[in-house]
């Protein structure tokens, strides 16, 4: 639950580092770029992408997860997520138990808050590589959490199609594929009930 969690932001970070620029025309064309790829991703239709992860050789993981707004789902190997903008719902396939919370729960994940991510807390630059354009991100003193993220996306379309961030001293690697926008069904996010009568069921909606 809290990687596939992490993911999901790794994921979303890939278009969202655009707000914020230093007056230079560098500055002022990664600016247009990437606002260009955030409305896209966070239109009112929603976007969806494929991932896989490889943290510092440690951990090692692939998937898909689709956002809209507040509601978002994620499909993983040993794991699957519901939020349809009020609860959040995840399973774990290995004890067949389905944890339920508040979708504003912070105890979804406790590692949520060490990857915050604020645009105007980093200085950054573009590039243009044969693989695509490349967005280096470095942290201004002072600043926790995401210490340096490079981002590259494709010329022609913008997508986002790999990230290298770092944490403390841990990089971590994320392939991005099949990224879409637009025309996701809220029926994507409502939790399948029925395909889990088997599970046990955990309800941590009360808990403080």
């Amino acid at each position: 639950m809290m990687k596939a969690k992490i993911i999901l932001i790794f994921a979303m970070l890939a278009i969202s580092v655009c707000v914020i620029a230093q007056d230079t025309p560098n500055a002022r064309q990664a600016k247009h770029m990437f606002l260009e790829t955030y409305n896209r991703a966070f239109s009112e239709g929603g976007a969806t992408m494929h991932y896989r992860v490889n943290i510092a050789g440690l951990y090692k993981t692939e998937g898909t997860v689709w956002y809209k707004g507040k509601k978002s789902r994620f499909v993983s190997k040993n794991s699957l997520g519901w939020n349809d903008g009020v609860t959040a719902y995840y399973t774990k396939e290995k004890k067949k138990t389905v944890e339920i919370y508040k979708a504003s729960s912070k105890k979804k994940s406790k590692y949520e808050d060490k990857f915050k991510f604020r645009p105007d807390d980093y200085n950054y630059s573009i590039a243009s590589e044969n693989d695509g354009y490349v967005i280096t991100l470095k942290a201004k003193k002072g600043v926790d959490g995401v210490k340096e993220a490079r981002v590259l996306l494709d010329k022609h379309t913008r997508a986002p199609k790999h990230l290298k961030i770092k944490v403390a001293f841990l990089w971590a690697n994320i392939d991005v594929s099949n990224f879409r926008s637009g025309d996701l069904d809220d029926s994507l996010f409502q939790f399948p009930k029925a395909r889990f009568s088997s599970y046990k069921f955990i309800d941590k909606r009360n808990e403080k």
